[in-house]
């Protein structure tokens, strides 16, 4: 599956390049780049920004590539190498999202609303949050907290917390985001990851008060 993911993630960012490139004459000298959360343009850059986020998703990807190698061997992604490609996949796809709105709306001159952008976000949520069980300690994914990294109980039991907030948040965002309720839609995002950190503070001092921290 690594090499599956691997491959995906390599034609996304060649799709969204080529897409690129396509729309590049199309594309205004002086474009939006983005959107305040009322759906209002407050920055414009020029036409050449518009190679800005191609060059963002290749260089993540080889981020993800190079970060296995440079772990230390207790924070290892060996345990769980689907699952650090899957979530890779869905970076490269969040971002070419991004992108799709950006040319959209400097091509077209609609606006790429807020509402989509938040939308994207919170399918890209439920679906991190939908492995978040699987991923095992590391420095690079997940909900990295002094606490989760100090003590394995306290990082399985936040990052099984950490799959419920993330699917529950992103659904209800989702449903915030169409209903053009883009406080509401931020609002739920932030939950979502928040609460587990909060949750592997209170966890470990649980822990540490019972002398269970070496369990």
């Amino acid at each position: 599956m690594k090499n599956r993911y691997l491959l995906l993630s390599i034609l996304l960012v060649l799709a969204v390049a080529g897409a690129t490139l396509a729309l590049y004459g199309a594309l205004p000298d002086r474009m939006p780049v983005h959107w305040n959360i009322h759906g209002e343009v407050d920055r414009y850059g020029a036409r050449a920004t518009a190679w800005l986020m191609p060059g963002i998703m290749a260089g993540s990807l080889l981020l993800f590539a190079v970060l296995p190698k440079i772990s230390p061997a207790r924070f290892s992604v060996d345990a769980f190498t689907d699952t650090y490609w899957y979530c890779a996949l869905l970076v490269e796809a969040m971002l070419g999202y991004a992108q799709a709105l950006v040319l959209w709306g400097a091509s077209t001159g609609s606006a790429a609303t807020t509402h989509h952008m938040l939308a994207g976000l919170a399918v890209f949520f439920a679906l991190l949050g939908n492995v978040m069980g699987k991923v095992r300690s590391n420095f690079w994914i997940g909900v990295r907290t002094p606490w989760t990294l100090a003590n394995e109980r306290v990082w399985y039991a936040t990052h099984r917390l950490a799959a419920k907030t993330m699917v529950g948040s992103g659904v209800l965002g989702l449903v915030a985001a169409l209903a053009n309720q883009p406080v509401a839609a931020v609002a739920l995002l932030m939950a979502g990851p928040l609460a587990p950190a909060v949750y592997s503070l209170v966890y470990y001092k649980r822990l540490e008060r019972e002398g269970g921290l070496h369990a």
